[in-house]
């Protein structure tokens, strides 16, 4: 049988700067994948934009013309290809894929994912693509309070009831890292380095010492610049140091303010890099961590929801 054949979806993670794109079997199997840098901020805005780029990639992999796409993301904001309105907090599996908004004049069936609010009025927070991670671990949050974070450019840590989204709080903990270090005055002390290693005794250090006053972060982030001009510090620990108060601040802020059943342990969703460092941190600061691959989820929670919203296709019993 051919992959256009064995084909049953199309899932789709449309990002805010990447593309994700994977052919899957009715058993969540990869069948082909497609990545590019065709997010958000290079595709939009404008609906008319979103349609040949998702139509190129599947015709490159061979997806059949009838072939059902399910997507989550920034491709479902405001700007994006077709608004889809959030889901609230607390919101359940079922209740994000019944949030799930078809395309209009589409080539193919299209359904778009709904991003999460929480409309706290003293944390009010926003995500698009995360829910959908949440929903692709859903059997290991089944009957249980849990922490789960989301490393990345804006990471969440995410409060889960029995599976359900019920609170969360995002940080800019890699676009601060980012803009520190392209457009602050730490920028001559770090030079190019931007690569951390988990080992860096630069990064532990950081760490540590932000996991024990988080409130001194103003301060040790200009001690990076004096520890450049009077201490010799070298481009690679001032980048680790960057990143250690950083990330030392984000697990400090959001241990304390998500009372989430076990605060010692933390499921982290990640993949790369950046979540060997987040796996390294949280270890350091004494927290149980158990590891999810970011990519499984988000294929694993779109296929959920092609089985929720019953549009998979069965080529075996000649319907699509």
């Amino acid at each position: 049988m051919s992959i256009a054949e064995r084909a049953a979806m199309a899932a789709v993670d449309w990002g805010t700067t990447r593309l994700r794109i994977w052919l899957l079997d009715a058993d969540g199997n990869v069948l082909g994948e497609r990545r590019s840098d065709e997010g958000l901020m290079t595709v939009g805005p404008g609906p008319d934009r979103f349609g040949p780029v998702l139509e190129a990639h599947l015709g490159a992999l061979g997806a059949p013309a009838g072939l059902a796409a399910v997507v989550c993301g920034m491709a479902g904001a405001r700007q994006g290809w077709v608004e889809a309105p959030y889901v609230s907090t607390p919101a359940s599996v079922g209740a994000i894929a019944d949030g799930a908004v078809a395309v209009p004049g589409a080539r193919r069936p299209v359904y778009i994912l709904p991003g999460v609010a929480q409309r706290s009025p003293d944390a009010p927070d926003v995500m698009r693509g995360e829910e959908t991670q949440i929903a692709g671990i859903a059997r290991d949050l089944a009957g249980r309070e849990r922490l789960v974070c989301l490393p990345g450019t804006h990471s969440k840590w995410v409060h889960t009831k029995d599976a359900a989204i019920a609170g969360y709080r995002t940080f800019l903990t890699g676009e601060l890292f980012s803009l520190l270090a392209d457009h602050s005055i730490l920028r001559d002390t770090l030079g190019d380095a931007r690569r951390v290693a988990p080992d860096s005794p630069a990064f532990r250090d950081a760490l540590l010492q932000t996991l024990r006053d988080p409130a001194a972060l103003s301060a040790r982030l200009f001690s990076i610049r004096a520890g450049g001009l009077l201490n010799g510090l070298s481009a690679g620990d001032a980048a680790a140091t960057l990143s250690g108060l950083l990330i030392g601040t984000e697990i400090a802020s959001a241990t304390a303010a998500l009372d989430a059943g076990d605060a010692g342990s933390v499921i982290l969703l990640a993949s790369g890099p950046l979540g060997a460092l987040y796996a390294k941190a949280l270890t350091l600061g004494g927290i149980t961590v158990e590891i999810a691959d970011a990519d499984g989820a988000a294929r694993a929670g779109l296929l959920a929801a092609a089985r929720h919203l019953g549009i998979l296709s069965h080529h075996d019993r000649g319907t699509a």
